[in-house]
């Protein structure tokens, strides 16, 4: 659009009848102003220059804005979708008594927040359980120690107690098998701190009892 055909939008926009109505964010009224806007840039440029909204940085901001918005977007559903997924698959392990054969991947921490949705907000001591053994024996995505660093801030406190704790007794009688320690679950369900201050404590005794050791 050249200078002339921008003060003819400029023009009808100023004598458009939706502008009686002047309400902050009225469509009409933003407008208005991108044509003001666009007839300064037009003041100020050479003599026959024409308005190219490709060259215009603040349109290509807009746009770019708006394809991250969607891309954004876009993405939250696909995860929402795979979450969802997933949800359902633990579910169906769980009905047919197997969770407890498969190991946890990226993302389970969000899927139990998906499953105690579903269930109205109760403790999921199954999951939980689950994913606390793998915690504390660097199964699936946790034998990363990133993901393990990620679990902290994803899993509630009892989770992160049970598995610290969980960990401990293992270290403390080798070749445990997941049965007998059942009483860290619900220790760590019901005392989550208390859970937590003896898996602190065992790990002490077992650093210090090292320390005893090395300097002997």
């Amino acid at each position: 659009m050249d200078a002339r055909a921008v003060r003819q939008a400029l023009e009808d926009a100023r004598f458009d009848p939706r502008h009686e109505v002047l309400a902050h964010g009225d469509h009409s009224w933003a407008e208005l102003t991108e044509w003001e806007r666009i007839g300064q840039l037009l003041a100020v440029a050479a003599p026959g220059s024409v308005y190219d909204p490709d060259a215009d940085a603040v349109v290509q901001a807009e746009l770019a804005a708006d394809a991250e918005a969607s891309a954004a977007q876009d993405a939250r559903r696909r995860e929402a979708a795979r979450i969802a997924a997933r949800a359902d698959e633990l579910q169906a392990l769980r009905e047919l008594g197997t969770l407890e054969e498969i190991e946890p991947c990226h993302g389970d921490e969000a899927v139990r927040d998906e499953l105690t949705r579903r269930a109205g907000g109760h403790l999921q001591v199954d999951v939980d359980g689950w994913l606390a053994h793998a915690l504390a024996g660097h199964l699936g995505h946790y034998r990363d120690s990133a993901a393990r660093e990620a679990a902290v801030s994803l899993l509630p406190p009892a989770v992160l107690a049970h598995a610290a704790l969980l960990a401990e007794l293992a270290r403390l009688i080798l070749g445990t098998h997941a049965d007998q320690l059942a009483f860290a679950g619900r220790l760590a369900t019901t005392e989550p701190e208390a859970a937590d201050a003896l898996a602190t404590f065992l790990t002490r005794a077992r650093l210090e009892g090292r320390h005893d050791r090395d300097g002997t």
